[in-house]
């Protein structure tokens, strides 16, 4: 089995390709740094997404983009017309049997920066569009979207106590995924998962979830500030 894999030099695409060759599985890994995975199944291409050179892997069966920048002005172009780019070349693979998107929960309640907000919202959008396109092929689709993970992308949060407290303290686990859970669960939905397409799957510790409840005097239902 052959798997593509971008991002992989670090965070949750490098602990993709680490699961996957932890299991026997070919990985190709495309990112714009050198690679830091040693391993007799792993190829690694210094290739940026945004690029628009051609790129091709004879076989892939399973594609997992999670290639991206926190850079705002470069969101669009590298989070959402990269990732479509990069994809598009590998669509119409014979061998395909899965793709897979990072994403992130921003794209469901909007709480980053716009730009970065928009780019991965839009490759939400995308990977719901190639799921109704490819399912005839038995193709499935989907995209997982983190809330925090613990990467060196974060290290500004994590490495501040008082701020990565706080941020924790917002989930209802009280932490941050670790990128191996990520990567745990992106084996699954392309090597294991067969009837799983067109999803999104939140992975934010309930994030999402959190309700603070104000109850106003004689107030029999408290009035929730969400």
């Amino acid at each position: 089995m052959r798997a593509v894999i971008t991002g992989t030099s670090d965070g949750i695409g490098r602990s993709c390709a680490e699961r996957f060759l932890l299991e026997g599985i070919e990985v190709f890994g495309f990112d714009i740094q050198e690679s830091s995975i040693r391993h007799p199944l792993y190829h690694h291409c210094v290739f940026d997404i945004s690029s628009k050179e051609p790129v091709s892997v004879d076989d892939c069966e399973i594609l997992i983009n999670s290639a991206g920048t926190l850079t705002e002005e470069k969101a669009i172009e590298t989070n959402l017309m990269g990732t479509i780019r990069f994809t598009e070349r590998f669509r119409n693979a014979p061998s395909l049997k899965s793709i897979l998107f990072i994403a992130s929960a921003s794209a469901r309640n909007g709480s980053e920066f716009p730009l970065y907000v928009a780019s991965k919202a839009g490759i939400v959008g995308y990977m719901k569009n190639l799921a109704l396109n490819l399912g005839g092929r038995k193709i499935t689709v989907n995209s997982i979207s983190p809330g925090g993970v613990i990467t060196s992308s974060n290290a500004n949060i994590i490495e501040d106590p008082v701020l990565y407290a706080a941020v924790k303290a917002e989930t209802l686990l009280g932490k941050w995924a670790e990128p191996e859970e990520v990567a745990e669960l992106a084996y699954y939905l392309t090597v294991l998962n067969r009837s799983v397409t067109g999803e999104d799957i939140l992975m934010d510790n309930g994030e999402m979830l959190r309700s603070n409840f104000i109850e106003a005097a004689g107030q029999e239902t408290p009035a929730s500030t969400q």
